[in-house]
């Protein structure tokens, strides 16, 4: 795969941000460290970085050419962060500006992949001022139940809950909506949960193996990801190889129409009525801890831990690469 930047191990300077501003912060933290960890173990002059506690602008002038970006969620995976180094003129892993900040607002991303024809579950989003009780009660007769009310723009579950009942859905956007101001109602498709990370960019983009989560009780919930090992993950996902092939396909597909680049990873739900997947979203900077999926996947594919970071930045690039040259 060709770079728009050139990546030189001996005279790098790596920031591998991590922390920062927000409602997962910790998860970020526990990525970080073992991407720093990692490319530390490559030879890599790698130095942890908390946007949280430093200004962007320290990054100049402590001479950081590249930044490996382990930042989850608000200010770190919507664009926020990208711009900033785009001003620096720092090339960073993972997404530009605009798929960043596409990518990271689930309903953006439902109206782009509505557009190309890629397959996604009936929604209905409801901006502050249309939150009235009475529409709220209206969903469930629209989307059908059960249903999914989740905050649009964050991640790893946070603030998701899945209605069962027309009674509980009061509850739910009351949980959605401390996390963020808009409300995104999602069908429910029943079936079989999946994970596919994207690697490259543009034609050169390639799907690795899919990753097949069997959850108890199907609560594939924040706790349960990062923080229990009750949560089985097949890799192999054991799938037949022709549906294997067609999820592969529509994650790459997915990732391009956003305009992604370097990495991500897309969620996606098999249904199991006719075996039709949806996607569920797209992750521009997907979790690089212990139970992460991306590293698992990758080491189906013969790709070690260490080996991917080091990949991944050697991927760093700038919308404007022009900008790296800037003093």
């Amino acid at each position: 795969m060709s770079h728009l930047t050139s990546f030189n191990l001996h005279t790098a300077k790596v920031a591998v941000l991590m922390g920062g501003l927000s409602a997962e912060r910790d998860v970020s933290i526990m990525s970080g460290t073992g991407v720093l960890a990692a490319l530390q173990a490559k030879g890599v002059n790698a130095v942890a970085f908390d946007p949280a506690e430093r200004g962007l602008d320290e990054l100049k002038r402590d001479g950081f050419t590249h930044a490996f970006i382990a930042l989850h969620g608000r200010y770190g995976e919507d664009g926020s962060v990208q711009g900033a180094l785009e001003l620096l003129g720092i090339p960073y892993t993972g997404s530009g500006v605009m798929a960043s900040a596409m990518a990271m607002d689930k309903v953006m991303t439902k109206r782009v992949w509505t557009a190309v024809g890629l397959s996604t579950p009936g929604y209905v989003w409801l901006a502050p001022d249309e939150q009235t009780p009475e529409k709220i009660q209206t969903i469930p007769a629209q989307l059908g139940l059960p249903l999914i009310v989740k905050p649009p723009r964050e991640g790893s579950s946070i603030g998701m809950s899945k209605v069962t009942q027309a009674v509980q859905m009061a509850d739910a956007a009351a949980l959605a909506t401390r996390y963020d101001p808009d409300l995104l109602c999602e069908e429910f498709i029943a079936g079989e949960e999946l994970t596919c990370p994207i690697l490259g960019n543009g034609a050169q983009a390639h799907a690795l193996p899919v990753v097949r989560i069997a959850a108890p009780d199907g609560a594939y919930d924040y706790n349960n990801k990062y923080f229990t090992d009750d949560v089985k993950y097949h890799c192999p996902s054991g799938l037949p190889e022709a549906e294997e092939r067609e999820i592969q396909r529509l994650v790459v597909a997915a990732y391009r129409a956003l305009g992604c680049r370097g990495w991500g990873r897309a969620d996606i739900m098999l249904r199991a009525s006719d075996r039709k997947p949806f996607l569920l979203e797209m992750n521009t900077s997907p979790g690089m801890t212990s139970h992460s999926l991306v590293p698992m996947s990758a080491r189906a594919a013969g790709i070690s831990y260490e080996d991917l970071c080091l990949r991944l930045l050697e991927s760093a690039t700038l919308d404007h690469p022009g900008g790296a040259t800037r003093s």
